[in-house]
């Protein structure tokens, strides 16, 4: 993260290598982490400057800033005010979902909001609210926490728990080549365009090919389908053939969820809005026994 003076940022960078590492650079304008108010209460920043991780900082006003959020991140209001914000953000996006959208933008306006109905629950714990492997992480934490029955509901939102391994992997098969055709052809910038390049793949498949192999074949859908959605807003930029040619397979795994019409993302959205109640219970338990809250 980049954070610079002026209050409009450059196009994100996104990743890319660098001495044989892998950078993802994101830019942030001073503005909008000035306010510690703001940071604390947003899980994204909080969590960015809860530790110490600063790389340069010529007038020490990041490490002022750092040292004062570090601070009060684990008050409890802090806490339960980013557990409030997550869980509204789902429910008004879930409520104004708009079926009429071209279908990958319509597939990303579900699957997002309903995936970080894991972040409610990793903030309350004080975890990473990470992003591909969230699945993952929620499950250990709720198993650690003793609400290893609750992590099945999260999966059941998805639509996912009665899918094989086998079959997750024939997905991703068909993901692997639907990459590779986006990859070749992707010229319209995203902010997720770093993310659909040759140098990103090991993230995305081979990453999600680590999940299924270790057991966590369930905990790789989320990733695998938000990846199909966005090689098809590619797709749709810049060679609408071939997104013809790719869309049975995209089709294919939405079907195994439970989608065969537009109506369907209505019904699931609203399963997620009403299932956010049983969320909060078990986020204010979680809250309540989590020793490093203040």
């Amino acid at each position: 993260m980049i954070v610079i003076s002026t209050d409009e940022t450059p196009n994100k960078l996104g990743k890319f290598i660098y001495r044989d590492v892998m950078l993802e650079v994101t830019y942030l304008s001073w503005n909008q982490i000035s306010n510690i108010e703001q940071v604390l209460i947003s899980h994204h920043l909080a969590n960015s400057l809860r530790k110490n991780t600063i790389i340069s900082d010529a007038t020490g006003c990041l490490h002022k800033l750092q040292s004062e959020a570090a601070k009060q991140f684990p008050e409890k209001k802090w806490v339960r005010l980013r557990c409030e914000n997550v869980c509204n953000n789902i429910e008004n996006s879930l409520k104004h979902i708009n079926i009429s959208v071209p279908y990958p933008d319509l597939v990303l306006a579900w699957l997002f909001p309903t995936g970080i109905t894991t972040h409610v629950l990793l903030l309350a714990a004080l975890r990473n609210p990470t992003v591909r492997r969230r699945y993952l992480a929620v499950k250990d934490m709720l198993f650690e926490y003793g609400y290893a029955e609750f992590y099945p509901k999260l999966l059941n939102l998805l639509g996912c728990t009665h899918m094989t391994p086998s079959r997750i992997e024939e997905h991703l098969k068909a993901l692997a080549e639907t990459f590779d055709a986006a990859a070749s052809v992707a010229k319209t910038p995203f902010l997720f365009s770093t993310d659909i390049t040759p140098f990103a793949k090991p993230i995305a498949i081979e990453g999600s090919t680590e999940l299924i192999k270790s057991g966590h074949h369930h905990e790789a859908i989320f990733w695998i389908v938000a990846t199909f959605a966005r090689c098809h807003k590619i797709f749709e930029a810049d060679a609408p053939l071939k997104q013809q040619l790719y869309l049975p397979a995209f089709k294919n795994i939405m079907s195994d969820l439970g989608f065969n019409s537009n109506e369907d993302f209505i019904r699931r959205a609203d399963e997620v809005i009403k299932f956010l109640p049983d969320l909060w219970e078990v986020t204010e338990s979680i809250l309540s026994k989590n020793p490093d809250i203040v």
